[in-house]
């Protein structure tokens, strides 16, 4: 997913949730800064390297694919973007490091998807921001898995699109980040083929190209994991599922239920709305953020303050000591260290070292 869900479509799940403007406000930047909070940015910070929640391009590029260097990789990119499903999937006639990976796939509804909200529970607007970034991911990322694995995130090139009248066209890939995916023609950018099976370039939906984070895009094709036979990615079910499934799990987390069970989606808040819900996320646009955004500010009656990755750096540098754990960024950093430490010790109790040593929860 992208700024426009994680940012304003979340913020606007959190108005609808019963949530201020203000805390709406906080929860969505949140979301959102799990896609910023890297360790290069943490070290301007001087801020605790293991809170960091993704990596950027240039990290990656020099990262070590060494079996260290893999754990840390797999470390943030399975517990923040690819949250696996089902840690104890089985699989016949497959080995035991294969299966490890095969755990990995991420999917909405698991149960780390309970954890995850249920560690969020009695904790900061922070940590429920981090909570909707991760159980939004698993509708977006669902079939890959946040490490960097050939037989598990390949894709064949029989990759069609599907469009709403039915007709379909085969999706050409090219390998220029410079240029904007072109929607017209179906042409979309996408990580260059690599044959060694833990090259960055297989990490999580790489090989998939932006696809998985336009919520109008529905897509057939073969994944590696799936023997390469054919599947359908229905994006915007699976969006709408995730924007009032975050609806649900955000009255949870203000207390409006006393328990979060998986499967749940509160349809009833979009009554009234889905037409214009639904035709935000049906649109056919690389960034849909004007439009959340407009809703969003419908809905609270406030003006939605562009993203600002700059906003709470300062308070974090200035403040001192254990004061820092007080300002925003050092909330968020504490709700992303348990998240990180949560799932990091259920891949390790799966029997698993592909995300290293069990952390403290």
């Amino acid at each position: 997913m992208q700024k426009d869900f994680h940012y304003y479509a979340t913020y606007s799940a959190a108005i609808l949730a019963g949530f201020s403007p203000e805390d709406s406000f906080d929860i969505a930047y949140s979301a959102q800064f799990v896609d910023e909070c890297s360790e290069a940015l943490l070290r301007k910070l001087k801020g605790p390297l293991i809170a960091a929640t993704t990596q950027l391009q240039s990290e990656l590029m020099d990262s070590p694919t060494d079996q260290v260097g893999l754990q840390n990789i797999t470390r943030i990119w399975a517990s923040f973007h690819f949250l696996p499903r089902d840690l104890k999937a089985e699989r016949k006639n497959c080995s035991k490091a294969y299966l490890n990976k095969f755990r990995l796939l991420c999917g909405p509804n698991g149960d780390l998807v309970k954890v995850t909200v249920n560690t969020a529970r009695d904790h900061s607007l922070q940590a429920a921001g981090v909570a909707m970034h991760v159980l939004a991911d698993t509708w977006a990322h669902r079939y890959f898995a946040g490490t960097p694995s050939l037989v598990l995130n390949n894709t064949d090139y029989h990759f069609y699109e599907i469009f709403p009248d039915g007709s379909d066209k085969l999706i050409k890939f090219r390998h220029s980040l410079s240029s904007p995916d072109d929607l017209e023609n179906s042409i979309y950018t996408n990580s260059i083929y690599q044959y060694m099976e833990s090259s960055i370039m297989n990490l999580g939906h790489g090989r998939a190209g932006h696809l998985p984070d336009y919520s109008f895009c529905r897509y057939r094709y073969l994944p590696a994991w799936g023997d390469y036979r054919e599947i359908i990615k229905d994006n915007p079910a699976d969006y709408r599922k995730a924007f009032t499934q975050m609806i649900y799990a955000l009255k949870y987390l203000k207390g409006d239920f006393k328990e979060f069970s998986t499967g749940v989606y509160d349809e009833e808040a979009m009554s009234g709305l889905e037409e214009e819900i639904m035709g935000i996320i049906e649109k056919r646009q690389l960034d849909a953020s004007a439009d959340w955004k407009a809703f969003g500010e419908k809905l609270s009656g406030r003006e939605i303050p562009d993203y600002d990755i700059l906003l709470f750096q300062e308070e974090y540098m200035n403040a001192a000591g254990k004061d820092k754990d007080d300002t925003f960024l050092g909330r968020f950093f504490n709700a992303a260290i348990r998240q990180k430490g949560m799932v990091t010790n259920r891949i390790y109790h799966s029997g698993s070292l592909l995300a290293g040593y069990s952390l403290e929860e």
